[in-house]
């Protein structure tokens, strides 16, 4: 059965740093791309990043340019290190993959995890 948890989300104070794992398994074949989006209450769900891990290419939501990085920390694991973290970024995130040709936050994704909380105070 194919699974996606996520871990590593709690709560900080605006400026600080956060790192969320996301570990596939029950896969025959590793999906190529996996990504993470977040909905925070009240808010529709929006993408974050997004990484082809078979060639390492990533896609970022512009709010979050420069301030996080997803990469691939093994062939079913990939990290989402949040740097600099405001209010805003407050919200549930989620972790998503799927195979793909074309590996972006608009692309489709068929599995997703069950969340992981992030909180952010001011």
């Amino acid at each position: 059965q194919v699974q996606l948890v996520e871990s590593g989300g709690g709560s900080v104070q605006a400026g600080g740093s956060l790192r969320l794992s996301c570990a596939a398994s029950g896969y025959t074949y590793n999906p190529n791309c996996m990504a993470w989006f977040r909905q925070a209450p009240g808010k529709e769900r929006e993408g974050v990043a997004a990484i082809n891990t078979g060639v390492g290419i990533t896609d970022y939501a512009d709010s979050v340019k420069g301030r996080f990085t997803i990469s691939q920390d093994n062939k079913s694991t990939i990290s989402l290190q949040m740097s600099s973290l405001k209010p805003e970024d407050t919200a549930m995130y989620y972790c998503a993959a799927d195979w793909a040709t074309t590996c972006t936050l608009k692309s489709s994704y068929t599995y997703w995890g069950q969340g992981t909380q992030v909180t952010v105070s001011s």
